[in-house]
């Protein structure tokens, strides 16, 4: 029976988020059958057209035929064409970067130097987690950081930590520059370009959120450290590290030096970060600028680490084509809401969703709306698709419950503190493999953190209400 329960649990597999998503379109058109029409009056402000509270009244229904099913995610191209190229173009130009090798070489770099000064070894876990927070939230480090594993587990381990803190290091310091970000164009920038904001505007309190998340996870991991080094016996991987084989991890051999090469394609990344900075603060830069900076960023950090044309050809393309999946799944969602806006019922879903929310406290209805967004990240944990499917519907909802637009994001934006526990995530069951690490193991030791990573959201939900932070 036991054999049976188990062999159900293992067939299980999550649907892919396209098939959850096209599921989600027939699922809108058949309720758009059945909902009543109606709609808001709205006015135009600040360039946006913005949804009048207490003007919703029902009209005669609107009945879409199932043509549209297909006609939907065509649209949804259209509507999400500034975002898909931007996309692209994003992913083409992390690629090159990556191709050239030179932010995995600096990471070594930094590692062996700390590893090699016994005064400095302190200064490993907080040094590498924020390096690696800063990837996740300058440009959505997430999958990378699988092959980090690798390094981080062993020299852990030679350290006399355990093979948690060797994952810890490279996946949480990310995590939390994810959830954290302050620039990630692939949420923070996604999701206001499609809420209708300036894109990374609000960038004070976020470089602020960057400060508190990677200290919680950072001195989390450093106590837990310091904690297993005292007692292995606390750890609870302890007879998994004591059984382990290195020889099953990489090695790390001797580091190359720096060259010419290298510092002058770091110093091309370093300077196109300051531009973007003056660029979103000074210039006021919005997609089509900040796409093209990280074009020419890309090809030009291509072609200093002496790449072939046809290399970095190769590589951006390759880049490119990650993103088919997620602007394919940004094309569906945009078809969610165009079905809803088509059949004249997405008017009457924001009314009753404001309804059941508007009755509460500004800074709770905040808190609902991560809720919700945590909930949804279960099954769509790819932040790109998430924002996709959810700012449509909760941008005009937060103009209907007195809260900022800024403020939908941001709460958006903090679920992501969840993703290391969630077993649907990719890139949470390949940092656990990669690191031999059961994911009961893993989910026992990270939920007491993820509570406390919970309750600080809460609390950093708290000031944006209360300031109605903007612009919108």
């Amino acid at each position: 029976m036991a054999d049976a329960a188990n062999a159900t649990k293992r067939s299980f597999r999550m649907p892919h988020t396209l098939v959850i998503v096209g599921s989600l379109i027939v699922l809108v058109l058949l309720l758009s059958w059945v909902v009543p029409s109606g709609t808001y009056q709205r006015v135009e402000r600040d360039g946006r057209q913005v949804t009048i509270p207490g003007t919703y009244q029902q009209v005669e229904k609107v009945v879409l035929g199932p043509q549209w099913l297909m006609i939907a995610p065509i649209r949804g191209f259209l509507d999400g064409a500034l975002i898909i190229a931007f996309l692209l173009l994003i992913g083409g130009a992390f690629n090159v970067i990556q191709a050239t090798g030179t932010i995995e070489f600096a990471i070594k770099r930094i590692t062996a130097a700390l590893a090699a000064k016994p005064a400095l070894e302190k200064l490993m876990i907080p040094v590498m987690m924020v390096i690696f927070s800063l990837g996740g939230s300058v440009f959505g480090m997430a999958e990378e950081i699988i092959p980090f594993i690798l390094i981080f587990v062993p020299l852990a381990l030679s350290l006399g930590y355990d093979s948690i803190v060797g994952v810890s290091i490279p996946f949480l310091g990310a995590a939390a520059g994810f959830a954290a970000a302050f620039f990630n164009p692939f949420t923070v920038g996604v999701a206001q370009g499609l809420a209708g904001l300036p894109l990374y505007s609000g960038l004070g309190y976020r470089v602020v959120t960057w400060f508190v998340g990677t200290a919680v996870m950072t001195v989390w991991v450093m106590v837990y450290a310091a904690r297993v080094k005292r007692r292995p016996e606390s750890s609870p991987v302890f007879e998994l590290d004591r059984a382990r084989d290195l020889s099953a991890f990489a090695r790390q051999e001797g580091v190359e030096p720096w060259t010419g090469r290298r510092i002058a394609v770091m110093a091309i990344f370093l300077v196109s970060m300051g531009a973007l900075v003056w660029g979103i603060l000074k210039a006021h830069w919005f997609i089509e600028e900040i796409g093209a900076l990280f074009l020419a960023m890309g090809l030009l950090m291509g072609a200093v680490a002496g790449l072939r044309a046809s290399a970095i050809a190769t590589s951006f393309v390759a880049g490119a084509k990650d993103m088919v999946n997620v602007t394919l799944i940004i094309a569906c969602g945009r078809a969610l809401l165009i079905i809803a806006r088509e059949s004249l019922v997405l008017d009457t879903i924001l009314y009753g969703s404001s309804q059941a929310i508007s009755g509460l406290p500004g800074v709770m209805a905040a808190q609902v709306m991560f809720v919700v967004q945590s909930v949804i990240n279960f099954f769509i944990h790819s932040g790109t698709a998430q924002a996709a499917l959810t700012m449509p519907i909760m941008a005009p909802l937060a103009d209907l419950v007195g809260l900022t637009r800024q403020t939908m994001v941001y709460a958006f934006q903090l679920c992501e503190f969840i993703n290391p526990v969630l077993p649907t995530s990719a890139v949470t069951m390949g940092v656990l493999g990669m690191a031999k690490i059961p994911w009961e193991t893993w989910a026992r030791w990270f939920l007491p953190l993820m509570l406390v990573l919970v309750g600080v959201s809460f609390l950093l939900l708290i000031p944006p209400v209360l300031m109605h932070w903007g612009p919108f």
